[in-house]
């Protein structure tokens, strides 16, 4: 197998850059919770802190919170609601059925 290698890439000017999505400013001007109509719900009887849904997560909308259990360090997601949209991708990318759930945002 290939060793794996990472390259930087320096763009001079923002024009040379390829066309992407790019937030220009940090997600603390990006407030998108608003636009919600559906929000995500964890159920943490059934979570197995696998931590899909933080992986996926689009928005930067779920952080993790360190605990302990049975001695050692763990870490839980928290959903941002201030921050989430309910696109949808946490509860259908999470593997364990019905640990993340939705409810219809009141309002």
């Amino acid at each position: 197998m290939p060793e794996k290698t990472e390259k930087q890439i320096v763009y001079e000017r923002v024009k040379d850059m390829p066309p992407l999505a790019v937030s220009l400013y940090t997600m603390d001007y990006n407030k998108t919770g608003s636009w919600r109509n559906i929000r995500p719900v964890i159920n943490y009887d059934k979570c197995i802190s696998c931590m899909i849904c933080w992986k996926y997560c689009p928005d930067v909308a779920i952080y993790l919170e360190k605990f302990e259990k049975d001695g050692k360090e763990k870490y839980k997601p928290i959903i941002d609601y201030e921050y989430c949209k309910g696109c949808g991708i946490c509860w259908t990318e999470c593997p364990v059925e019905g640990a993340i759930y939705t409810e219809e945002e009141a309002g």
